[in-house]
């Protein structure tokens, strides 16, 4: 029976977002310090030759992909939804050399991990699964995102 274990390697960006139609603050533009956990599950490589042995991953490689698809993309972004009226802010913000991400849902902690589990899921190797995700808004308010809710 095949050993299973689970790596993390977490991540840090900067990004501004403001929720259309919201009944609090985070109605404004305003931005956040994530914080981002990315766990996996996998087997450590067996083979004495393999240059890679006895990782599940290298964190170089998670490192990339992650990068690649979350933090590069969101770090120092403005997140709005262009299927509200922020289209037009997202518009105007963008021809004045602001770095804006536009995205298809409100962009909360907990439609963003949706997002990112999507995308990291999209890019790793088959023989490893996407655990967990652990977004962190501030240092009291996160959102969760774990693969076997998604079996329900």
């Amino acid at each position: 029976m095949d050993k299973v274990i689970r790596i993390t390697k977490e991540f840090k960006f900067e990004t501004g977002h403001a929720l259309y139609g919201y009944d609090g603050l985070c109605k404004n533009v305003h931005g956040h310090s994530y914080k981002l956990s990315v766990t996996l599950l996998g087997t450590p490589i067996t083979d004495p030759d393999h240059v890679k042995y006895g990782m599940v991953m290298d964190f170089s490689d998670l490192k990339k992909i992650v990068n690649e698809t979350i933090v590069t993309p969101f770090d120092h972004a403005t997140v709005l939804n262009v299927d509200s009226p922020h289209k037009e802010l997202a518009d105007t913000m963008e021809s004045r050399g602001h770095k804006i991400m536009r995205v298809q849902y409100q962009p909360t902690s907990e439609m963003m991990v949706l997002d990112f589990a999507e995308k990291i899921k999209a890019r790793l190797p088959e023989q490893l699964r996407l655990h967990h995700l652990i977004l962190r808004e501030t240092e009291t308010s996160y959102a969760e995102w774990y693969a076997s809710d998604q079996e329900v």
